[in-house]
């Protein structure tokens, strides 16, 4: 037999059927959904007269519209109470679990999966969501759908979708002590650019990827998206199987048993042919930062913006002098000491207890500068409350950051958790698309450790000048 990926071994398992020159039908195990890309599909079954073919198989939350402040002040937003109502009420008619803010399970969509056990290797997840990807870390095959095609998964637990190409994204040597995955996923962005895995899954391989924890292959898959891949994935090793042991929805007993030892064989042959291929040196990587509007353009936090003349093409010049307007940034201009008002700590990119861990190492013992307010949003309930076990809440409110309630907050903005026009934040989420966290705001993206160096010192720091005077959680 020809020697196979991942993906192809994951993709032919799930095909329930495929003609020449058509998309395939594809099973889906696991559906997850939220507030915002659901009602609309559930009311298109409700206007077919069809019903959730599997409702065992669907799990949902609240996420994107939640309210994040403990104290219960927030602005009254009609859109999200609706979408909330209706999440609520269609989940009960059909039967569908349900995780409500306050409730022992509830965060955001892909923070949850993997820690409930839902997220599994070598299963096909979907949800209305394009960062669906992040479930790829247990070597699972997973992306984003349309609202369309939720209500299709709704009605026959299948999708139609034509076979994506492959690349082999290799990571290779050691990272340095202050670069983590979130670097990892701005350095290969800036590499090949928003487009540079369109039409693709990634497989990340190499002994960089080997030394993540598994939270870290998380963010590292979940910003596969970011350079156009349609998933990124990780082969299970023991570390991932380990991590999964014991979770709410995970296999015990004898099932346990015969799901590890499947999971673990589950991985690319040697010799399987992708398509594509990308080589980084992690010794290489330094902390990174973005100075424009998409991920891909992004800097080695110390280095100057770009000059539009550096860039091959007349669009690629056009698209960095208008990010570069847009962020009131100068070509050239270092990045370093510009003064940023706002920092945002969280998201389903690095929301989970370890960023947490690492932005609390950093604060320890120091205040938030006085102009700089810090949101620390946990991405679930199960990360709130083992941060307020560890103390974890106790440092970021000692030096004045923000503890909030579980949600997407200031990743989208949907919730009242946003920037001012014309604002500086740093933010550990996503995107910086002009406008995503808010009218007019500026947006850098950046890993935990560098967010929470500008929090302290109220502009854009190397983190590596804080952490001297503190022990090292990442890479150790």
């Amino acid at each position: 037999m020809e020697p196979q990926t991942l993906f192809d071994k994951i993709w032919q398992s799930h095909v329930v059927k495929e003609e020449p020159g058509c998309p395939a039908v594809l099973y889906v195990d696991l559906h997850l959904i939220h507030e915002v890309t659901s009602p609309q599909a559930f009311s298109d079954l409700r206007r077919r007269g069809l019903r959730v073919r599997r409702p065992d198989r669907t799990f949902a939350t609240m996420d994107h519209s939640v309210q994040t402040n403990p104290t219960g002040a927030a602005r009254e937003d009609a859109a999200a109470t609706q979408q909330l109502r209706a999440l609520s009420e269609n989940c009960g008619k059909a039967g569908i679990s349900l995780f409500e803010p306050g409730s022992e399970h509830h965060g955001i969509v892909h923070v949850i999966g993997p820690e409930l056990g839902l997220t599994r290797p070598g299963a096909t997840i979907v949800c209305g969501d394009s960062h669906t990807s992040t479930h790829g870390a247990f070597g699972a095959l997973a992306f984003g759908i349309g609202t369309s095609e939720v209500a299709h998964v709704l009605a026959t637990q299948c999708l139609l979708q034509r076979k994506p190409r492959t690349m082999d994204v290799r990571f290779t040597g050691k990272l340095r002590p202050w670069v983590s995955a979130k670097d990892m996923c701005l350095a290969l962005t800036a590499k090949i650019g928003t487009g540079g895995a369109t039409g693709h899954v990634i497989e990340y391989r190499g002994e960089a990827v080997d030394q993540l924890s598994v939270e870290s292959r998380m963010t590292l898959c979940n910003m596969s998206i970011e350079a156009g891949a349609r998933a990124g994935m990780v082969a299970p090793d023991e570390k991932c199987v380990d991590w999964l042991k014991g979770r709410p929805y995970s296999p015990r007993g004898l099932a346990w048993t015969d799901a590890r030892k499947r999971w673990l064989a589950l991985r690319s042959d040697r010799g399987a042919n992708f398509d594509s291929h990308v080589r980084i040196d992690g010794s290489d990587i330094d902390a990174m930062i973005t100075w424009g509007t998409t991920p891909a353009m992004a800097v080695a936090v110390g280095k100057p913006t770009p000059r539009p003349d550096d860039f091959a093409t007349e669009s690629e010049r056009a698209a960095a002098a208008k990010a570069l307007a847009y962020m009131g940034l100068k070509p050239g201009e270092p990045l370093t000491g510009r003064r940023i008002s706002t920092v945002f700590i969280g998201s389903c990119t690095n929301g989970r207890i370890e960023d947490l861990r690492a932005a609390a190492s950093l604060l320890r013992g120091r205040s938030v500068a006085p102009h700089v307010r810090m949101l620390v949003v946990p991405g679930s309930q199960q990360v709130l409350r083992q941060a307020e076990a560890e103390g974890l809440d106790g440092v970021f409110k000692a030096a004045g950051a923000q503890w909030r309630k579980p949600g997407c907050s200031m990743c989208i903005a949907m919730n009242g958790d946003q920037i001012a026009e014309g604002e500086y934040a740093v933010s550990t989420s996503n995107r910086n698309f002009e406008g995503r966290q808010g009218k007019g705001g500026r947006t850098f993206l950046a890993s935990p450790l560098t967010a929470t160096a500008a929090a302290i010192t109220g502009r854009l720091t190397h983190p590596r000048e804080l952490m001297q005077e503190v022990p090292c959680v990442l890479n150790a």
